[in-house]
């Protein structure tokens, strides 16, 4: 068997030096920097009211809920309700994306708000998601002090602002737009794709929530001007 394998490896040795090195560097190199897409799911595809009605179905049929705004102001007061209205805590805490800190949180009076990194006693998060996935209904979370990692998974209940300019239909068009922004060979630390709350079906193929996160999650879309 060492005699078969020594023999195996010798012609995969052998063949492997035969490659023109430079070429297949230059192969990878120009694969890197040209991207090409593969087949991409039509269902996310159309204008932006499209986008928010699959994003919608989809982010509810796994157990989140969706509420769309016209106007970003209205933000704070509509995360109040929410928090009432499930019987939460008037508390949240957001990181230091100056977009929430600009929001006027004054209109919702009796909200407590807080900056930071998520804490064990926080009962509810809010952050603000790079982009959308119409075509799955999916969050996409960039790490960061402005967007702290915690906030998406420790808090029992996830709030996320979703600019409707940031849905994108596709999984590629949020990864093209990431590389766009961020530039070659440079990514975030973290990348999070959230589809929902945190739930599980180990035992006996019945959903249970939560698993690994927060129980609730709550997406306010704002429509574009």
């Amino acid at each position: 068997m060492d005699s078969a394998r020594a023999r195996i490896f010798s012609r995969i040795k052998r063949s492997a030096a035969q490659v023109d090195e430079a070429r297949r560097i230059a192969a990878v190199e120009a694969r890197l920097n040209n991207p090409q897409r593969n087949i991409v799911p039509e269902r996310g595809v159309g204008d932006e009211a499209h986008r928010i009605q699959v994003f919608t179905r989809l982010m509810t049929d796994v157990g989140g809920t969706v509420e769309v705004l016209d106007d970003a102001n209205d933000v704070p007061a509509a995360v109040a309700a929410y928090l009432r209205n499930t019987n939460r805590p008037a508390q949240i805490r957001r990181g230091k994306d100056e977009l929430l800190a600009n929001l006027p949180w004054h209109r919702a009076q009796t909200l407590e708000v807080k900056e930071g990194r998520a804490a064990d006693a926080d009962t509810a998060s809010l952050t603000h998601a790079f982009a959308g996935v119409a075509e799955s209904g999916t969050i996409v979370q960039l790490s960061g002090p402005d967007n702290p990692t915690t906030l998406n998974f420790l808090p029992e209940a996830h709030i996320v602002f979703l600019e409707a300019k940031d849905l994108h239909a596709s999984y590629e068009e949020t990864w093209s737009r990431l590389r766009a922004i961020h530039g070659p060979g440079q990514m975030p630390r973290t990348v999070n794709m959230i589809s929902g709350p945190s739930r599980t079906a180990d035992i006996e193929q019945t959903i249970v929530r939560p698993a690994h996160g927060p129980k609730d999650m709550h997406v306010i879309i704002v429509r574009s001007k």
